[in-house]
């Protein structure tokens, strides 16, 4: 296979710009801890907006879109991404109590409310899905390079993408992260729209690739309502107690601009569900034209973008989709590290207190440990379906109550919060053993550890209520505030 030259130039740009905005940003706008973690929370509306969409954009999103659309979902693959359009509606009505809140991480609020158990009991869930998706990301990008060079070995080109990541996030944190998730969202659609109607023109036209394809295929809603519904209550489910989308909300300018950019966010994601899926069934329609296309169109988009387009926009498509894969990579990155200073350092009992150099300093040398572990699991080869599934799941279905409903429901109770986390984990892994990952009716793993956490959660607080136990604290206190009230409460008691 030759090196796709102009795909390859446009890439290394993109590359090269990310880390001139790394190293910019870190000199010019990293002033104190609070700039690094949640850029000072003072981003507008279309930052948050574009950080959002960016972080939900991922590699499955575009290239896993145009496999989905080429496979059997045919045209029904446009609801994968129209889930996430969906779900981030309900999203918006937490989005204020999110910013709200104050807080920098998931662990935080949950242990505002439920106590020092629940908050390390959520970081280290946290923590262990962002090392296995920080790692699918790593692998991902590795594949991309790979394609473009293919004479370059892929483990070189997975730690070359892992470098990438680890200079651009370590350097500007969460600000050079949400302007690289700007640049990368608008490649994203850019470049697909521009590449899309290009490959259909130069195929002979929409009509004429219709034409190709069974009936079935152009059916909107083959995957069936029910697992339609089912990707809407998942996806719902992995925003609302998804560390990269809470942090986005938190580093609005305040409550108002955090709930704006849910609604324009699910536009934005709206907009860009129609590209991969048209790709991939035009993949499919031309297949006997496309000796290159594997089997099961994993490689649908970049092939039938190559085979019909110039090389300047399969170069735009190429740099999409490694925008698809990096954008979600430094989040997860920068999240994790965070969660691992902010939370896990202090619940497990280290120094309550470090200055914003020690902060700032502490946390890049956890973005480069931790990046270097999940370059080191990328190259072993583990699925990068299996990985996400894990990960998604085991983050989200225990604290989804505990975080979302601990904002919502002001009378909770301490233990509602911890006995939710640990039945919805058990809740998820079970039924992820059970099922082997296989949606049931409508729920997905996730979802079902989700809702047996809300459950949990109302049953042990009408319990507790009945019994006139008082809630926990708020969730939108300090830390000194909610260590003041359980002192005046214990001191009541006594």
């Amino acid at each position: 296979m030759e090196v796709q030259v102009i795909p390859l130039i446009i890439v290394v740009t993109y590359l090269v710009a990310m880390l001139v905005v790394g190293a910019l940003v870190s000199k010019l706008q990293i002033k104190n801890a609070k700039d690094y973690v949640v850029a000072g929370r003072r981003m507008g509306l279309f930052m948050v907006a574009f950080s959002l969409s960016a972080n939900n954009i991922g590699g499955g999103c575009t290239t896993g879109l145009a496999q989905k659309a080429f496979g059997n979902w045919g045209m029904s693959a446009c609801w994968y991404v129209l889930a996430c359009s969906i779900a981030m509606i309900p999203l918006a009505y937490f989005a204020p109590k999110i910013r709200k809140t104050m807080a920098v991480t998931i662990p935080e609020v949950v242990g505002r409310r439920f106590g020092k158990f629940a908050s390390n009991f959520t970081a280290i869930l946290s923590v262990l899905s962002l090392f296995c998706l920080t790692s699918s990301q790593i692998a991902a990008s590795g594949g991309v390079i790979n394609a473009l060079i293919p004479s370059i070995p892929l483990n070189v080109c997975l730690i070359f993408a892992g470098i990438v990541i680890i200079l651009y996030t370590t350097m500007g944190g969460m600000i050079a992260d949400q302007i690289s998730d700007l640049v990368q969202f608008i490649i994203i659609i850019v470049g697909l729209a521009i590449a899309t109607p290009i490959v259909l023109n130069k195929a002979g036209g929409w009509g004429a690739i219709a034409a190709k394809l069974p009936g079935e295929k152009l059916d909107f809603t083959a995957i069936g309502w029910a697992s339609i519904i089912g990707y809407i209550l998942n996806f719902f489910c992995t925003f609302l107690a998804g560390p990269e989308m809470v942090s986005r909300f938190e580093t609005a300018k305040d409550e108002k601009t955090a709930q704006r950019a849910a609604f324009v966010s699910a536009i934005l994601m709206a907009a860009m569900s129609i590209f991969p899926t048209l790709l991939g069934l035009a993949a499919f329609a031309l297949k006997d034209q496309l000796p290159a296309l594997a089997e099961n169109g994993s490689n649908a988009m970049m092939v039938v973008t190559g085979a019909f387009a110039p090389g300047l926009v399969t170069g735009l498509i190429s740099a999409a989709i490694i925008c698809a894969t990096m954008s979600s990579a430094d989040s997860n990155l920068l999240c994790m590290s965070t969660m691992i200073m902010n939370d896990l350092y202090t619940g497990l009992g280290g120094k309550k207190e470090l200055s914003d150099k020690q902060m700032i300093f502490w946390t890049r040398a956890c973005n480069v440990i931790a990046a270097v572990i999940a370059m080191i699991i990328s190259l072993a080869g583990v699925s990068i379906v299996t990985m996400n599934t894990f990960a998604f799941g085991i983050r989200c279905a225990g604290p989804f109550a505990a975080y979302g409903l601990g904002m919502a429901v002001p009378k909770a109770t301490r233990n509602s919060g911890i006995w939710s986390i640990v039945t919805g984990t058990v809740a998820f892994v079970a039924w992820q053993l059970i099922g082997k990952g296989a949606t049931i009716l409508f729920m997905m793993p996730v979802v079902f550890g989700a809702i047996v956490s809300v459950a949990t959660f109302y049953i042990i607080n009408l319990i507790e209520w009945k019994k006139g136990v008082a809630p926990a604290p708020s969730a939108f206190l300090s830390d000194e505030e909610v260590a003041k009230k359980i002192a005046e409460e214990s001191a009541s008691r006594n």
